[in-house]
């Protein structure tokens, strides 16, 4: 199975025929038996000097092995890596100083499909279709919000008004006219649902609104950290597919964003960037010395950002028995089925209906 591969230490990426390079700019304390199996190229240590490239401490990845990278340091490559990454169909995911999303390296498309391309402009252009397809996302969302919230509502956290909102406003997801009033809806359905968040974590946070732009405390800057994963592992499922990232349903198409990952992380962000958080914190991975808070500002620090990133990748690699399928699937996977689901039903093969959380 190929893996995400990410990236904390400054260095250059190069290759040579098949493999990959990581060269970090400083030398390690210690280099793992087998570098393949360490998919945070890390390297913490520090010999006081200025940093250089050390080609004898490189870790070496057949690139057989990499489905996407994800990097949070600065990098040097040149244009032929870039266009070894192209021949591969490698996406690169980059990330800014705060270990916000930054932007992609996207190859070519390689699955392309002009019937499906036009068949998708026109679920997005015309009306009627656009809202079936929106309407089943954010029914896919609140679905996913209220298991979360029923799992802890059974563990000791009375959460039955916020259960009782949530289930109140997704009752009128039917009922929306156009894009406005649904993104309405689904906004009040998050308010509501971010609202248990200080219940959930036992009152150790002051968590009382959720604030993008800037976060302004540790859990406002986790759920964007979380939900800038979530985009890119489904940018780079929907890569692995002919639909255009481009054309989207809910969020509205614009320029220099891919807006069908926004759409498809709608489902997936309380599975995986929430569950997460709820774990990190309430287990004490992460604590209040990992966040940098500044006035009105706050982000997750590079360590704290390791530690959330080695759980989100144990989580994208654990295997669940598909319930239809019978047989075991990854929480990768699941996003890669949605796509397809997507793809059946703009080609009017089958109604699609979202991702829901079982189990």
């Amino acid at each position: 199975m190929k893996r995400c591969y990410y990236i904390f230490t400054a260095g250059r990426l190069r290759r040579r025929e098949n493999t990959v390079f990581f060269e970090p700019q400083t030398l390690p304390e210690a280099m793992p038996d087998n570098p393949q199996e360490e998919l945070l190229l890390d390297n913490d240590g520090s010999d006081g000097e200025s940093p250089a490239f050390d080609a004898k401490q490189k870790r070496v990845v057949p690139i057989d092995d990499i489905d996407s990278f994800m990097i949070f340091a600065e990098i040097t490559l040149n244009t032929r890596f870039l266009n070894f990454l192209s021949q591969y169909r490698i996406p690169a995911h980059y990330f800014n100083y705060y270990g916000y999303y930054a932007g992609t390296f996207y190859p070519r498309d390689y699955l392309i499909s002009g019937y499906l391309l036009m068949k998708q402009t026109e679920h997005a252009r015309i009306q009627s279709k656009r809202m079936t397809i929106a309407k089943k996302l954010i029914e896919g969302a609140a679905y996913n919000m209220r298991k979360n919230l029923q799992y802890y509502n059974a563990r000791n956290t009375d959460l039955s008004e916020t259960l009782t909102d949530v289930e109140r406003y997704s009752e009128s997801i039917p009922q929306a006219a156009n894009i406005q009033e649904l993104m309405g809806i689904e906004g009040n359905i998050r308010k509501a649902y971010y609202s248990a968040f200080s219940a959930i974590l036992k009152e150790k946070y002051d968590f009382q609104r959720r604030i993008k732009n800037p976060p302004d405390n540790a859990v406002n800057a986790l759920i964007s950290f979380g939900n800038s994963l979530v985009y890119t592992a489904c940018l780079s499922e929907i890569y692995r597919t002919q639909l255009s990232p481009l054309i989207s349903f809910l969020h509205e198409p614009g320029e220099r964003r891919f807006s069908l990952a926004l759409d498809l992380a709608e489902i997936f962000k309380p599975l995986l960037a929430d569950r997460i958080l709820f774990r990190a914190l309430n287990q004490n991975m992460l604590q209040h010395r990992d966040f940098d808070a500044t006035l009105n500002y706050c982000y997750l620090k590079p360590a704290g950002r390791k530690i959330f990133v080695r759980e989100f990748e144990e989580k994208m690699t654990t295997t669940i028995e598909h319930r239809k399928l019978k047989r075991k699937v990854s929480y990768r996977r699941l996003i890669r089925l949605e796509c397809y689901k997507l793809i059946k039903h703009i080609l009017g093969e089958q109604e699609y209906e979202p991702f829901k959380i079982w189990w």
